[in-house]
């Protein structure tokens, strides 16, 4: 949640409002973001911007405009200005290239987990589908605080657009679904959010959607770790690209920034260490994954450092598993050259494709 406190010393103190970005609680609410106010001294939330999108960047001007950067599945960001309950776009760097192409169709989804928890999420679809089911590529977001939802997503669109349904799952940990729904991992990594995006392929093979031989799996950050989790856990995957991510935990402890948190969450591994080797379970059950795998990241990152796919790379080389390595040199966790950026969603597809989409036969000679 961001907060902007509008200032200013004639403003009685029980009066002045706070503008807060707020990610939807409860129900089928999630997978948006809204603009809201409220008063500094407490009271209810007023949403100032409704519908499936996502606003960020919120700038305060004079006299209490505000302007700030929305998109939605269609769109990408463009600047809004805030008229009332409505925005007014006032850039259109987009639109010329808008008008060129055929985006996907996308639709929200609710299935259960095992345990009966509802797991909601995003279907998207190829803009001209064809009948049947579809390969399909279960991308996974990162964090684990974070959600999929209605803004831009380039991934997806680049999937879709080579004829892949792409099944995003907002699983136990992310946000959008309060506290609880977000603690629910508490030092308990690769377990319920596993359950909760198998739960999710499920769905989509049980109801026509995904072609059970062709599932494909991906992510970045703690989403190449998840896809790490879940390749270990199960062997339908028939390709898989883990980006940024990590199996053998110990060996993150002091070499990237998360030493608060494991040592709140998990306990340090000399003393814990049980619980440290319960959540390297991809690296030390290595033998368990049958997935070609393309593990790629940054050289310079420091959030998920790059031995953390080196080791799973090794790992299924040393077991005969079809596997890449792709380090991009000098990036950090996020990968900012354009021409690496480019790369990336090639190889996302070249190695889907391999894997997920039926050869092409070769021309018969003609006389």
């Amino acid at each position: 949640m961001a907060a902007l406190v509008r200032r200013g010393s004639t403003i009685p103190q029980a009066a002045r409002q706070i503008l807060i970005i707020v990610g939807e609680q409860y129900g089928l609410d999630d997978r948006a973001e809204y603009l809201a106010r409220v008063s500094e001294a407490g009271g209810k939330i007023e949403p100032l911007t409704t519908g499936r999108r996502v606003v960020g960047s919120v700038s305060l001007g004079p006299k209490g405009a505000v302007a700030l950067v929305s998109s939605t599945a269609s769109a990408p960001n463009e600047v809004h200005v805030v008229e009332g309950s409505a925005l007014r776009k006032v850039t259109s760097h987009n639109d010329a290239w808008l008008s060129e192409v055929a985006f996907s169709t996308i639709e929200d989804v609710t299935f259960n987990a095992k345990d009966g928890t509802v797991v909601n999420g995003l279907l998207t679809r190829p803009a001209a589908a064809p009948a049947g089911k579809l390969p399909l590529v279960l991308w996974i977001h990162g964090g684990p605080n974070g959600q999929d939802d209605h803004s831009f997503d380039e991934i997806r669109e680049i999937l879709a657009a080579n004829g892949y349904a792409v099944l995003q799952v907002n699983y136990r940990g992310g946000s959008g679904r309060g506290t609880k729904y977000q603690k629910a991992i508490y030092a308990d990594w690769g377990n319920l959010e596993v359950v909760d995006l198998l739960a999710g392929v499920d769905w989509a093979v049980a109801t026509g959607v995904a072609d059970p031989s062709r599932l494909g799996i991906g992510g970045w950050s703690y989403g190449g770790i998840l896809t790490n989790y879940t390749i270990a856990t199960d062997t339908r995957f028939k390709a898989a690209a883990s980006g940024a991510g990590s199996s053998l935990q110990t060996t993150m402890y002091g070499s990237d920034q998360y030493i608060l948190q494991y040592d709140t969450e998990m306990g340090q591994p000399w003393k814990n260490p049980d619980a440290w080797v319960k959540v390297s379970y991809p690296f030390f059950k290595a033998d368990r994954i049958k997935t070609p795998t393309l593990f790629m990241g940054g050289q310079n990152d420091f959030n998920v450092p790059i031995a953390g796919s080196e080791q799973m790379y090794q790992a299924l080389k040393s077991l005969g598993v079809d596997t890449q390595l792709v380090i991009y040199p000098g990036q950090n966790h996020g990968i900012s050259t354009p021409s690496y950026q480019r790369d990336r969603l090639e190889r996302y597809i070249k190695w889907y494709d391999k894997y997920l989409k039926a050869p092409v036969p070769a021309p018969t000679a003609s006389r």
